[in-house]
């Protein structure tokens, strides 16, 4: 009988060679531990261990209260992960998403419209303190991805929401600017861009497109400018404590 190491061991790699042959698809969700461990015939303990293994190698992302998410080899670079920044992605996406929305107004058609305009209904009803609740802003810039119908960039446009939903630090920190960013900003943001692209003006759904990633950023400057305030005002306040007056008279005494 093989033992508990070899059994995780076993499973981890049968797991990943799944997700390597597709049948478990990046951005999707694994079964559910009890469905894993029917399926491989051991216990649920030994599919936590085999989901530890899979997350530390970055083919998972773990996310409590949802699930376990395949990331899939594009996003196994460690060295990747570790350096890119949610800036980087932001400036990336400023970049790609911008000339996305002016090819989409040239080679929209009347049905794709008509999808945009149920996401962007989705968006005005949703939850901006959750954006990921209902999936309706990554599904409104989607829909404009393969309005281009270019397979590469709605590829590319894909790519980096794989990235901004699964890498953590990036992830936590789009969610502390969604929390951070006026309701109504991002509201008229995608408004405007609907419109631009809706009337086929290709210069006005690029500048609509980059004035809400502007006002992404301001809200992401707001975000980190907030974190080191307090982390001054800690600093700050342990040293208040560690050299206070009290203290050393207490201790000279």
């Amino acid at each position: 009988m093989a033992s508990k190491e070899r059994l995780y061991i076993t499973v981890f790699n049968e797991i990943s060679t799944l997700i390597k042959e597709g049948e478990f698809p990046v951005g999707g969700r694994l079964p559910t531990e009890r469905e894993l461990a029917e399926r491989f015939n051991v216990s649920r303990p030994t599919i936590r261990e085999a989901i530890i293994a899979l997350e530390a190698k970055e083919e998972v992302s773990v996310k409590a209260g949802s699930g376990v998410y395949v990331l899939g080899n594009n996003l196994m670079n460690d060295d990747f992960s570790r350096e890119i920044s949610a800036f980087e992605l932001l400036e990336a996406r400023v970049l790609l998403e911008g000339e996305a929305a002016a090819l989409a107004a040239r080679m929209i058609k009347p049905e794709e419209i008509k999808e945009l305009e149920k996401a962007l209904r989705k968006i005005e009803l949703e939850d901006v303190k959750d954006t990921s609740s209902s999936g309706a802003d990554r599904q409104f810039h989607a829909i404009i991805a393969h309005a281009t119908h270019n397979r590469v960039i709605a590829k590319q446009i894909s790519f980096l929401w794989d990235l901004q939903e699964n890498l953590n630090h990036i992830n936590n920190a789009h969610k502390a600017v969604c929390v951070d960013e006026d309701r109504e900003t991002r509201i008229s943001d995608h408004v405007a861009i609907y419109d631009a692209i809706a009337s086929g003006d290709s210069s006005g759904a690029r500048k609509s497109m980059r004035e809400h990633f502007s006002d992404l950023l301001e809200a992401m400057h707001d975000v980190i400018e907030q974190e080191a305030v307090e982390a001054a005002k800690l600093k700050i306040s342990n040293m208040r404590k560690r050299f206070s007056i009290d203290d050393l008279a207490s201790q000279s005494g």
